[in-house]
């Protein structure tokens, strides 16, 4: 089959409002979250180990298989896509794929583009992200200490992050930064990543590590309630509790002394499945419906059966009937495992 003359067949389809998507639970099914690789080119400790097996190149869905099926997506409700991975950025020829869902924004089927990255190929890439439509992205980091940044990434350069936060900026997009809250580690460090953030008009979100994937460490060495960090912040700034949303799970404050904004993921101490909207699509064809379990649903061989989309229509139907109603993440002393064995680079986060 060639994927390209399919990501391109006007078919059922893709430029056509289907049914939308409704799970089990009367949740619409709205925000895709497409990890396009697993590779990075850092290796976060929380997130990774340090000598990871990656997906063989054979095995990952082509650019143009990656837009065919955000579109059948699109056509079934979806009107906000993230761009996950890995680091997407390292993704070879990965602009042709942004491009493409951008137009989907100029034909009104699209609300919104967004990415997640580490901002280490933002530098190169800024401006025509921009040019495609992509106005706001998120960027991981941690801290704003080189010594500790190189620590926390192991590969990681500091500056590069710098300056494509730099880039990205005098692109025109916005930035949300995302900091894995880490004991012993961040936590004394989150009012500055606040105020670095606030003084440059960004957002900050805060997030609870999560057990997912085998790492060198042990989690509750690490584990941080945001409950925590939130009454420690508050015994040095005013925060007052907004209705602000970005479609994802963060929960916001406003904070009265830097007049911005602050919000806290805490898929531990207060899970947020009861609103989840979100499904992830990896870059292999799989759909996980949600983050914090393993039942997926295996896309690649509908899309890759037909030229038409009845049966990826199907496939993904059958998916959404099969969300469950949330996580079950745990991280205590008793429970040495992770939650799911997959790491969070496979589905993005």
């Amino acid at each position: 089959m060639n994927s390209f003359l399919g990501a391109l067949q006007p078919a059922t389809s893709l430029n056509e409002r289907t049914s939308p998507m409704v799970d089990p639970f009367g949740r619409a099914v709205t925000y895709l979250r497409v990890s396009v690789t697993d590779r990075c080119d850092f290796r976060c400790t929380y997130c990774m180990s340090e000598h990871m097996t990656f997906l063989p190149k054979k095995d990952l869905l082509t650019l143009e298989e990656l837009n065919r099926l955000c579109s059948a997506f699109i056509a079934k409700g979806v009107r906000r896509i993230r761009l996950t991975g890995g680091e997407p950025l390292v993704r070879k020829n990965i602009m042709h794929l942004v491009r493409d869902l951008g137009r989907q924004i100029d034909a009104g089927m699209l609300d919104e583009l967004t990415l997640t990255t580490n901002g280490s190929q933002l530098a190169t890439h800024a401006a025509e992200l921009y040019d495609c439509g992509v106005r706001r992205i998120n960027v991981s980091l941690d801290t704003l200490d080189p010594d500790k940044f190189r620590q926390i990434t192991r590969w990681g350069d500091f500056s590069k992050v710098m300056n494509g936060i730099d880039a990205a900026l005098a692109a025109g997009i916005k930035i949300k930064l995302n900091a894995v809250a880490l004991k012993d580690f961040n936590e004394h460090e989150i009012p500055n990543l606040m105020r670095f953030a606030h003084a440059r008009g960004m957002d900050l979100t805060v997030i609870e590590t999560m057990p997912m994937g085998e790492i060198e460490e042990d989690r509750t060495d690490r584990y941080l309630p945001l409950s925590q960090v939130r009454a420690s912040l508050e015994e040095q700034f005013t925060l007052s509790d907004i209705a602000y949303q970005t479609g994802g799970p963060a929960r916001y404050v406003e904070v009265k002394e830097t007049s911005g904004r602050l919000g806290f993921i805490t898929p531990m101490t207060h899970n947020f499945c009861e609103s989840c909207n979100r499904v992830r699509l990896t870059c292999t064809g799989t759909l996980y419906m949600c983050l914090g379990q393993d039942d997926a649903a295996d896309l690649r061989t509908a899309l890759r059966a037909s030229d038409d989309n009845a049966l990826l229509s199907q496939a993904i139907d059958d998916a959404i009937l099969r969300k469950p109603k949330g996580h079950d993440f745990i991280i205590d002393r008793t429970h040495k495992r992770p939650a799911v064995a997959r790491h969070m680079s496979v589905t993005g986060g």
